[in-house]
């Protein structure tokens, strides 16, 4: 499937801001298989006085801008066309938990894969017992890693409320869990905090999920919003597969990833040091747009 994405982020200040340096993970990445970035650019209003690109440990393209001093706003805009693969429905093929620790040390790689990396806390994602022994629970009797994986992403949607007022971007995922609300960046952090406890791999994926209005009713323009979701490695010959706790389904085609890595922290899609005298407030629009 193809698809036209733009994303819009603003920043307004008080006080004329100083001179800063950001980095920004909004353009969809080419994963084999999965997705083909066809074209995509990033704009940043005022003119930035440098800008940019490289491609980050995780594979993930990353802009950097360094911006001039006494500005009232910023303005990034990302547009991108996206030839989206739809996700091959297989057998199941990943082993028990029991047999998962064996799999894993037969891998030696230490590549931006490797399941080794997504297996111990994060800086954002500490140990978190109380929400491994809810999914041990609620995945009591799973037959496979990606059957456990597939019980936990529906029992994460059953337990937590979608609730944007309940949390902020740095709420730690225990917070969110005692709350059981929060959104889609909680509901994955405090998913990936429960399969690493039970010993299994889990990253962090950020992009864009296109939304579909209901019949009848117009399409809002700028209603798309950026998205998170979870990755978690099934075993060797399963590998890596998508799953999506606040919406109870797996990644699909209407899933498309800017970013991964081990938490949010590295897949922020601004991130930055600017100097500042006031507030600031900022607002986001995305558009995804299936191209007929």
């Amino acid at each position: 499937m193809l698809y036209d994405i733009r994303v819009s982020i603003r920043y307004d200040y008080d006080r004329p801001a100083a001179a800063g340096r950001h980095l920004l993970r909004l353009l969809p990445a080419s994963l084999p298989g999965q997705q083909r970035l066809l074209s995509g650019q990033i704009a940043v209003s005022p003119e930035p006085a440098e800008q940019t690109g490289y491609v980050d440990f995780f594979g993930n393209p990353v802009t950097e801008i360094v911006t001039r001093p006494s500005q009232n706003k910023i303005i990034f805009t990302a547009t991108a066309r996206v030839d989206r693969f739809g996700p091959d429905l297989t057998l199941d093929m990943s082993p028990p938990l029991s047999r998962l620790p064996a799999e894993l040390a037969d891998i030696t790689d230490l590549g931006p894969e490797s399941p080794h990396h997504f297996l111990s806390r994060s800086p954002r994602i500490a140990p978190l017992p109380e929400a491994v022994d809810w999914a041990r629970q609620v995945t009591e009797g799973a037959d496979t890693v990606a059957d456990l994986a597939e019980r936990l992403n529906r029992a994460m949607h059953a337990e937590m409320k979608f609730d944007p007022k309940a949390t902020t971007v740095d709420t730690p995922p225990a917070e969110a869990f005692e709350k059981r609300r929060g959104v889609c960046q909680d509901f994955a952090q405090v998913m990936i905090a429960a399969l690493r406890g039970m010993g299994v791999p889990a990253g962090y994926v950020s992009g864009f999920l296109r939304t579909v209005p209901p019949p009848g009713k117009p399409r809002l323009e700028g209603a798309d919003a950026m998205h998170a979701w979870v990755r978690v490695w099934c075993g060797t010959e399963s590998g890596w597969i998508g799953f999506d706790p606040t919406n109870a389904c797996r990644a699909g085609a209407d899933h498309i990833t800017v970013a991964h890595g081990r938490d949010y922290g590295d897949v922020t899609p601004v991130a930055g040091i600017l100097r500042i005298s006031g507030r600031q407030k900022s607002s986001q629009a995305v558009d995804v747009i299936e191209v007929k």
